[in-house]
């Protein structure tokens, strides 16, 4: 087709004679007003060389150009440069004078300069005759849809990245007969196999031979289909054929309509801590035999002799187990705080996916979906929070917590702890109420552990307390003592047990009918640190009567 500017615009002929009328108007003259008021979309004609001869209101609203400014212009004046150079506006022409019609999504240009991403549309017109008689030009902006499509593929790649980049885990998606249909580099590095290799094979294929022979794989996928997840630690086999302990989690993944769509799978190699676990145990027996040795062989000597030695022994005793409990009490610390990174790093890679999946980053996200990623996430903070009581009470038992004392209003505290365990009650349908706590009342206690012991008897007693029940937190004062009391009107404790529950690791009414969640070691801890502030931790309570815990701590020196 032509696309000399200098070319004069031809006048469009009537496509058809003897217009119809509708309700007193002509046909035409309906389609007219139809074309000029439509705003989302730029119609207008152009003649055999590609100059304008009609403008729209959505042509004006797109392009920035009033319809005496633009008619009579070539239509090339909406391109960008390289598409002119690429004769782009003349081979659009004669595509669609050739074959009727010719779509195109590109770059477009307004009257200001500005580019926006359009998609065209250019219909060759024909009299009845068949007569060329120029074109049809529909434009739409898609420069939003185009933006969010690049947005959407750009948040795709990067938890792609994000996946296939992690190297501890073994991350891949299984399909609902167990195939499996991803493959990660952590996967690639802990079980040998490269992606060409294992696509499309049965998840089997990592399972001893007496776990396949006994239906171990299918066991587990049914479990997690019912469960919604499957949890284990065992061995697994290599492409190689050795053998490492794996700890597994299989999860069932279920479409917006809950159809099975497969499973994902995630799976660390915790070889290295089971030997060091083991190795331990072996020195632990090793030193048993010797102690018992040592003891039979002095048994063979003179008594004096013998209780000579004895006295010395004991002496060597003495300092060699003080040798070791501060060995171990090094060993310890680096244990825990190794422990602490091995279990933070996935925890909060855990939290992390879980809240990228919840943005969406990964496409829409169903409301199933999203109550399986709030559970995903209350877990993780679970076991935070058993992370966090493990590694208070090993620094209370190894001394290292320091206390930073000062006048603190009470109120301020019961103020700020609330909101923390209000959610968790109003979930359990449990009813928390502040009695009386005096404004004025000031204890002489470092602020951030009171509110971690009020935390933890609130917590406690909604864990407790059954649904429909109470908590009442209230204060006050006593000569010299600020206290503050947490009642519920839980299952309670049997008074010959009340000592029990400051046990570390106790947990009194715990049973495989009835199991608590946490360590234990919550009341240990809170008891510890108000001991620490020179205050106290007390309970009172008989079984099936709820429970009440008094706080007591030195009162500051006056009131404020």
């Amino acid at each position: 087709m032509p696309n000399d500017r200098n070319v004069k615009p031809a006048t469009m002929p009537g496509l058809a004679a003897g217009p119809r009328k509708v309700g007193g108007r002509e046909i035409d003259d309906l389609h007219v007003l139809l074309v000029d008021r439509v705003r989302d979309y730029a119609i207008f004609a152009l003649d055999p060389a590609g100059y304008i001869l009609s403008w729209n209101a959505g042509a004006q609203h797109l392009k920035g150009y009033t319809a005496e400014e633009i008619i009579g212009q070539h239509f090339s004046i909406f391109y960008p440069q390289d598409a002119l150079e690429a004769q782009k506006p003349a081979q659009l022409l004669e595509a669609a004078a050739a074959r009727g019609q010719q779509e195109d999504q590109g770059w477009r240009v307004r009257k200001d300069g500005t580019r926006f991403w359009a998609d065209v549309l250019i219909t060759g017109l024909r009299d009845d005759d068949g007569t060329f008689l120029g074109f049809a030009k529909v434009t739409r902006d898609l420069t939003d849809h185009r933006r969010s499509i690049e947005a959407l593929r750009r948040s795709e790649e990067r938890f792609r990245l994000l996946v296939e980049s992690v190297k501890d885990y073994a991350i891949f998606m299984l399909d609902p007969s167990g195939n499996i249909a991803t493959w990660n580099e952590g996967a690639h590095r802990i079980k040998g196999y490269t992606e060409d290799e294992i696509v499309g094979k049965h998840f089997s294929t990592f399972y001893p031979a007496e776990d396949v022979a006994a239906g171990k794989p299918a066991r587990e996928l049914e479990i997690a289909i019912s469960r919604g997840e499957y949890k284990e630690e065992g061995h697994r086999v290599r492409k190689d054929g050795s053998l490492f302990w794996a700890s597994v989690v299989i999860t069932a993944v279920r479409d917006s309509r809950n159809q099975l769509a497969g499973f994902a799978k995630v799976t660390r190699d915790l070889t290295e801590r089971r030997v060091a676990q083991e190795r331990a145990l072996d020195d632990a027996r090793r030193l048993a035999e010797e102690e018992v040795a040592r003891l039979a062989a002095e048994q063979h000597g003179h008594e004096m002799r013998r209780l000579a030695e004895q006295l010395r022994a004991s002496a060597t005793e003495l300092e060699r187990r003080s040798s070791e409990a501060e060995s171990a009490n090094r060993v310890k610390g680096q244990f825990l705080a190794a422990m602490s990174h091995e279990l933070r790093t996935p925890l909060n890679a855990i939290g992390g996916y879980a809240q990228l999946l919840q943005l969406g980053v990964s496409g829409p996200v169903t409301s199933q979906q999203l109550q399986h990623l709030e559970r995903i996430q209350r877990s993780q903070h679970h076991l935070m929070g058993i992370i966090n009581d493990i590694l208070n009470f090993s620094r209370i038992e190894a001394g290292q917590v320091e206390y930073d004392t000062a006048p603190v209003r009470v109120r301020d505290i019961v103020d700020a702890v609330i909101p923390m365990i209000a959610p968790q009650a109003q979930d359990q349908q449990i009813q928390l109420s502040i009695g009386s706590c005096p404004p004025s009342l000031v204890a002489e206690a470092d602020r951030a552990k009171v509110e971690q012991i009020l935390l933890n008897l609130l917590s406690n007693a909604v864990k407790f307390t059954p649904a429909s029940g109470t908590i009442e937190l209230t204060c006050g004062e006593e000569g010299d003592r600020a206290w503050l009391t947490v009642r519920d009107t839980g299952i309670g404790v049997p008074a010959n047990q009340l000592e029990a529950i400051f046990t570390p690791f106790v947990q009194v009414g715990r049973s495989l009918a009835s199991p608590k969640e946490g360590t234990g070691l919550g009341l240990s801890i809170s008891r510890q640190l108000a001991r620490g502030m020179d205050g106290d931790l007390v309970a009172a309570s008989n079984a099936g009567a709820g429970t009440t815990l008094r706080l007591t701590l030195p009162r500051g020196g006056g009131r404020r």
